[in-house]
């Protein structure tokens, strides 16, 4: 099976309460029908800075996220890890306050997964984003796991059974 990692915006789309942004709202619905329908297609993973993450906020918020990635296999930091997290940084040009979301992209690269799951259009499933980091990356060695969205992973393609 396919491996997935589910950045921080998974778990807090499917743990929030409805949203009265139509767009946020759209993302949680679709978020909502990807983990009905779609997620036992693949292997998924979380990492320690996705726990971190969502340990974060209201009592109830935090319980009901942790609730959602119960069970779920966590990717510990290693040296790998540390060392894509330091180049990153220093090659790809992320404003500071998106240097928090490295951490998710270093763990997809390091583990070898085959997808990063996420809502985080600004500082990762961003098309210039990705094109530096495939660029880096081949200099690295490196193989970039797809980075998408829920609704782009929520049906198996036509003539593919689910």
């Amino acid at each position: 099976m396919a491996t997935v990692y589910l950045e921080t915006t998974i778990p807090s789309y499917l743990a929030a309460r409805p949203n009265r942004d139509l767009i946020v709202a759209a993302h949680q619905q679709i978020t909502h029908d990807w983990w009905r329908r779609a997620k036992d297609r693949f292997d998924l993973y979380i990492s320690e800075a996705v726990l971190l993450e969502i340990r974060q906020g209201h009592p109830d918020a935090i319980q009901r996220r942790m609730k959602i990635v119960e069970g779920l296999p966590v990717l510990q930091v290693n040296e790998d890890v540390q060392s894509l997290v330091e180049t990153y940084d220093q090659r790809l040009g992320f404003p500071a306050r998106a240097r928090a979301d490295l951490p998710h992209i270093a763990f997809a690269v390091a583990y070898e997964i085959d997808y990063l799951l996420t809502w985080n259009c600004a500082h990762i499933a961003n098309g210039e984003i990705i094109r530096r980091l495939q660029s880096l990356n081949f200099e690295l060695s490196r193989v970039t796991p797809v980075i998408i969205t829920p609704e782009e992973l929520l049906d198996p393609p036509r003539g593919q059974d689910a």
